[in-house]
């Protein structure tokens, strides 16, 4: 049966009173109730609170922060700036950065590190490339030729796809071991050529062999008969 927070308190200001140190009254109450029932790191904030004459066993009031915060507020703050991190909402909010976290997951939001890429786009850049697409787009509703363009793609496939999994276990069970595959895997390069109606041809390529300017020629001239069929 859990102990409640009441005892143990109790039980701290009794072995204050006695004279005991913290660390030792700490392993007396886990010795009675179970160890883990309370950290010595605890024990020893109570003795300090006991030794400042304050014998009160209530927890102390949260500096006045609110319990309570709205997730349309949180929301409308982070929509301004995204990159905000937990500590800075919880200032802005009074509140605790755990409330802070705890309502930006009921909102959807995770945290998520920035990507890499090779350089960054001008005003001039942009301008360029949403000419090009809105003068691709006006082209396509003039006279279609997106169904007739095809693109290819290539992926390592790795013949053994190891995965940890998780497990309920309870706290004296052995956890399962899985073997970290190896770092030089066997595996076979796919090859795919699709369209806008689906994939037109794949083919796996024999073992340890990549895409060269051959072997591209080569499928072009697969992947246009298959059209051709088509």
């Amino acid at each position: 049966m859990a102990v409640s927070d009441a005892i143990i308190r109790a039980c701290l200001l009794y072995e204050f009173k006695l004279g005991t140190k913290a660390a030792e009254a700490c392993c007396k109450i886990c010795a009675a109730f179970g160890q883990g029932t309370i950290a010595e790191r605890t024990g020893q904030k109570w003795f300090k609170k006991f030794s400042s004459g304050n014998e009160n066993l209530e927890d102390e009031p949260r500096s006045g922060r609110l319990s309570i915060v709205n997730n349309e507020d949180i929301k409308l703050a982070i929509e301004k700036d995204s990159s905000q991190t937990c500590q800075d909402l919880a200032l802005r909010f009074n509140v605790s950065d755990e409330t802070i976290r705890l309502h930006l997951h009921q909102l959807g939001k995770h945290w998520k590190l920035s990507k890499w890429v090779p350089y960054e786009l001008s005003e001039t850049n942009k301008l360029q490339r949403l000419t090009i697409c809105s003068l691709l787009f006006s082209r396509h509703n003039l006279v279609p030729f997106f169904d007739r363009m095809f693109t290819c793609d290539k992926k390592w496939i790795m013949y053994c796809n190891k995965k940890r999994t998780y497990y309920w276990l309870a706290s004296n069970d052995l956890v399962p071991m899985t073997p970290k595959p190896s770092i030089h895997q066997q595996k076979v390069l796919l090859c795919v050529w699709w369209t806008t109606a689906g994939i037109v041809h794949y083919e796996l390529l024999p073992s340890g062999q990549t895409i060269t300017a051959e072997i591209y020629s080569a499928h072009l001239d697969r992947v246009l008969v298959a059209l051709h069929q088509k």
